[in-house]
């Protein structure tokens, strides 16, 4: 029989899994656990037809799920290059979470976060957002007709996400401040206006998350990476993508554990710092700064779990800065894969961590992209176009133009 708790991952004590609570009485954050799980990899390969690359899962996701709210998420495909391995300097495959239904891989923590609060009969679900957590939320809420309210910091969204939130129907409000102030808000809003929040701190976003890992595996045979690098901004992903790895390995799902590379932004980067330093507490940035407005976060909730992440896989935490974000992002874009600049900090890092030694060139490193390419056009454009304060284009595409004579276009491609 499955038995399914919450359980401290400061103290260790439990709660029944139907308690709405983020957090421990003492303050820790809270871990989904399941008890008595039985699954194979022959159980998961029969179920290829699976509509849902998340539900496909479920023993591992969300046991006691019923009433499930699916878009169809997960199911992403894995993209190799030669142009980014000779980028990266070794073998890179690409993970692209931009092709689930709202364009990142947020969905798959929310098909799982939505099915729970219908579970518990939530009559409003909210969020703070840099973005993409908003686009998700709101069409997941909508889809299961659940009222939405979403925080996201003032003039600090890219409109390729801002346009979603508001063309799903959430009541989205400016904060005036930073992502962390949204943040903030929200968490107040959850205790004293009985919203149940949807960001990374509820620990049943994570459990979806999860399945980026597992199914990347999946799909290569069930042969792990020798590394798997990741975006580092609210610190889910990485936290969720160690617990995957723990519980694969336990299950026997996995004989050998990857490491886990976290990449953060120069300008939001206390992760790094706090790693760098091995510092027991967070030494969080105040403004934090980047091109990379997914991960512009400056005071990550899952801190402790990501460390634990990293600390679990041997893994490692490094910097890149916008330069090198774009840069990488033109080379992603040019292969035909294409993503969002968050997205380019996994093949950024990488690069860099190739560059020192830290990965070995013949080293395959799964690269996980978050999200789609239209989620931020003007970054794009600007990149080309030369306009991004402090970032010279070292792989731009010119918008160019000609008169309308074949001898003009003949003079343009000539230069090309």
């Amino acid at each position: 029989m499955v038995e399914v708790k919450l359980k401290c991952i400061e103290c260790g004590k439990e709660y029944d899994e139907n308690e709405s609570r983020y957090q421990c009485d003492c303050g820790g954050l809270l871990d989904v656990k399941s008890e008595g799980v039985e699954v194979s990899r022959k159980m998961f390969d029969s179920r290829k037809d699976c509509e849902s690359g998340v539900w496909r899962y479920k023993e591992l996701v969300h046991p006691s799920a019923e009433k499930i709210i699916s878009k169809g998420e997960g199911g992403t495909g894995i993209y190799s290059n030669e142009k980014l391995d000779a980028y990266a300097g070794t073998k890179i495959i690409a993970k692209h979470e931009g092709e689930n239904p709202t364009g990142s891989f947020k969905d798959r923590g929310m098909t799982v976060g939505i099915t729970e609060a219908l579970r518990k009969k939530a009559k409003v679900v909210a969020c703070a957002s840099t973005g993409n957590t908003s686009a998700s939320l709101a069409a997941y809420a909508a889809f299961a007709g659940i009222k939405c309210v979403v925080f996201i910091p003032e003039g600090k969204i890219a409109y390729g996400k801002l346009s979603q939130a508001l063309a799903y129907g959430a009541r989205v409000f400016q904060v005036q401040g930073n992502f962390d102030d949204a943040m903030r808000l929200v968490q107040q809003a959850g205790k004293e206006m009985n919203m149940y929040v949807l960001n990374s701190v509820n620990p049943w976003r994570l459990e979806g998350q999860k399945t980026i890992v597992i199914e990347l595996i999946n799909q290569l045979g069930w042969r792990t990476p020798d590394w798997i690098a990741v975006p580092l901004g609210n610190a889910g992903n990485t936290s969720a993508f160690g617990k995957a790895l723990v519980e694969m390995k336990e299950l026997g799902l996995i004989e050998r554990m990857p490491r886990i590379a976290a990449i953060q932004a120069t300008g939001a980067n206390p992760l790094y710092k706090t790693w760098k330093e091995k510092s027991r507490e967070l030494l969080r940035v105040k403004e934090p700064e980047t091109i990379a407005t997914a991960i512009r976060i400056g005071n990550p909730v899952n801190w402790r779990k990501a460390l634990r992440s990293i600390n679990q896989t041997n893994g490692v935490i490094e910097q890149v800065t916008d330069q090198e974000i774009m840069d990488a992002k033109a080379v992603v874009d040019a292969c035909g894969i294409g993503c969002e600049p968050a997205s380019a900090a996994s093949v950024a890092g990488t690069k860099k961590l190739v560059e020192n030694g830290v990965i070995k060139r013949g080293e395959r490193v799964a690269c996980v992209l978050t999200g789609n390419l239209l989620k931020d056009p003007d970054a794009t454009i600007n990149y080309h176009s030369g306009k991004i304060e402090g970032v010279k284009g070292r792989f731009v595409n010119k918008l160019q133009t000609i008169e309308p004579t074949i001898e003009a276009l003949e003079k343009a491609l000539a230069k090309r």
